[in-house]
């Protein structure tokens, strides 16, 4: 599971418009895992949330389809739910 939630920061972060990850609301998108935290990754067992901050000037849907496409093959079959966090 640890190796799952960072490939899955990772991937995060490399998709167009997304300039960090973020813990979400009061920091509570994170997977715990033994002796640290991933922040902006909550990885669950039916679904995955994750929580960007994004550049301005795309419409974010399109940035937050851009985040589901991207983790569609690393998550298998579960859903993939993006919260914006934030604008840069």
């Amino acid at each position: 599971m640890s190796e799952l939630a960072h490939e899955i920061a990772d991937t995060v972060r490399r998709c167009p418009d997304v300039a960090d990850l973020s813990g979400g609301p009061f920091g509570t998108v994170a997977t715990y895992l033994p002796g640290e935290r991933v922040s902006g990754v909550a990885l669950r067992e039916d679904e995955v949330e994750v929580s960007i901050v994004v550049e301005r000037g795309r419409p974010l849907p399109e940035i937050a389809d851009d985040v589901r496409a991207a983790l569609a093959p690393l998550v298998g079959n579960r859903s993939v739910n993006v919260h914006i966090g934030g604008m840069r």
